[in-house]
Parts: structure tokens; C-alpha cells; sequence
């Protein structure tokens, strides 16, 4: 019957023989492979979207997106470099271009610990553009906002 068949606790099975124990260590093996692999991808990924990689000059106010560390829904922060090169000022008024034509005006602040490849915005702004983390946007100078 049914009730006479019993099954060993979870702690109290028998531990693998060698051969599942060096499948384990061949499946540690490839995990950690695995992840080497994913940030030399990531690394891959991030240069040929901004153009870095094959001698390519993308334009440099192609910018990724992540989150911001403040609340206000007109703010943008690039790093000093950037904004250097972009000849942006603290305070000044930028267009946002997003995906699908979607485009917004925001006031850029320095980050001193932002990226120089990406550009940090609220939830409210990528929602306004149609981004999501890790989209490209195009930041350009936009004159007197009336």
C-alpha cells in the first residue's frame, strides 16, 4: 500500500556519488565561465552602441539612460566630462529625444559619480520619453525655453 513506502528526509539522503559530485563542480565551472563571458558581453555591448569599438565616431551626445538619485521631474545629471565636451552648463536648458519621436526639455546638473557614457534621469522623464534603464537617448543644447 501507499503508507508502506517511505522516502528519506531531505537531510538524511545519501550524499552524490563521484560522478554527480564532478558534474557540480563541471556546473560551477561553466556558471562562473558564464559570468566572465556576460561582462566582457556587457563591456562588447556597450561599445557598439556608443561607437567606440571599429574606429567608429558615434556622436557623443548619445547618452544610456539610468536611474537618478534625485526626485525633480526637469532634472538630468551627465558627468562633468560630458557635459564639457557637449559645451553644456550647469543649469542650462537641453532637448531629450527619446524613442519614437518622443522628445522633452530638461536642466542638466553635473554628477561627479555619473558615467561619461550615460546620462541619469527620473522615472518621470523616462516615462515621458518611452525609455527604459540602459536605452539610448540623444541629449542636445536647446537655446532660450520660453
Amino acid at each position: 500500500s501507499w503508507r508502506s513506502l517511505s522516502v528519506a528526509p531531505l537531510d538524511r539522503r545519501p550524499t552524490g556519488n563521484i560522478i554527480e559530485l564532478t558534474n557540480r563542480k563541471k556546473s560551477i565551472r561553466h556558471k562562473s565561465k558564464m559570468v566572465k563571458e556576460e561582462e566582457s558581453k556587457d563591456a562588447d555591448m556597450k561599445d557598439a552602441v556608443l561607437g567606440a569599438a571599429a574606429g567608429k565616431k558615434r556622436s557623443p551626445n548619445r547618452l544610456i539612460v539610468d536611474d537618478a538619485t534625485n526626485d525633480d521631474n526637469s532634472v538630468i545629471s551627465l558627468s562633468p566630462a560630458k557635459m564639457e565636451e557637449l559645451q553644456l552648463f550647469r543649469g542650462d536648458t537641453v532637448l531629450i529625444k527619446g524613442k519614437k519621436g518622443r522628445d522633452t526639455v530638461c536642466i542638466v546638473l553635473s554628477d561627479e559619480d555619473c558615467d561619461d557614457s550615460n546620462v541619469r534621469m527620473n522615472k518621470v522623464v523616462r516615462k515621458n520619453l518611452r525609455v527604459r534603464l540602459a536605452d539610448i537617448v540623444t541629449v542636445t543644447s536647446c537655446g532660450d525655453v520660453p
